[in-house]
């Protein structure tokens, strides 16, 4: 066995199945699904043009496997600023902004939210890694909420799977709409954040829920 670039030990066919993934990644991301043989992605991956079908069973599969490692690959850098955040709320400001950033060097999962292969969209709701940030994001606001940077009355888990729809959802509308509008709904997005999870002050000239004066 040899060292792979991804840090660990990988078997020949390991290394072969990656660079076959490697391939049909960025084929199905430029061309798409209906443009691409399994023989396009063999010869963009210096393989045989049937090497591809003892690690895939056929396109249909390759192209799902493809499309799995590059959404997983896109909501890890997300996972990634919100285990780096140490300030405490920073996430739910800069989250959008690294999953457009990401999207940038990860063409097939920028083509299926773009609607492009409509077939698959759903696809990306499956993958573990989005599991994972949802969990993530879970047990921050809980850690938020120790602290006093959430406020106590919510439940961090339903709020915390509700941070992601949101992100996804508005992920996929940027990258439909244009990379430019994502300053501008990243700003609102963030301020719906702070209006419905953060403490809020109580209003001048009120105390103990009752006015004064």
């Amino acid at each position: 066995m040899v060292e792979s670039s991804r840090g660990t030990t990988a078997t020949k066919g390991a290394q072969t199945r990656q660079a076959i993934l490697d391939a049909a990644i960025a084929r199905f991301g430029r061309e798409g699904y209906r443009a691409t043989s399994v023989a396009d992605v063999a010869r963009d991956a210096a393989v045989g043009g049937t090497v591809p079908y003892a690690y895939f069973p056929g396109k249909e599969a390759l192209f799902l496997a493809a499309l799995d490692e590059d959404a997983a690959a896109v909501i890890e850098a997300g996972l990634g600023t919100v285990v780096a955040d140490r300030e405490g709320g920073a996430w739910r400001h800069t989250l959008i902004y690294t999953l457009v950033a990401a999207l940038e060097t990860h063409p097939l999962a920028r083509r299926v939210l773009s609607g492009l292969e409509p077939e698959v969209t759903d696809r990306v709701l499956e993958i573990p890694a989005l599991t994972e940030l949802r969990k993530v994001c879970v047990e921050r606001l809980r850690s938020e909420q120790a602290t006093g940077l959430v406020r106590p009355d919510i439940d961090p888990a339903v709020i915390g799977n509700g941070v992601v729809a949101i992100v996804l959802s508005l992920l996929m509308s940027v990258v439909q709409l244009g990379t430019d509008t994502a300053a501008v709904y990243a700003a609102d997005v963030a301020a719906v954040f702070e209006a419905a999870l953060e403490l809020t002050p109580p209003r001048p000239g009120r105390a103990d829920g009752a006015l004064l004066g």
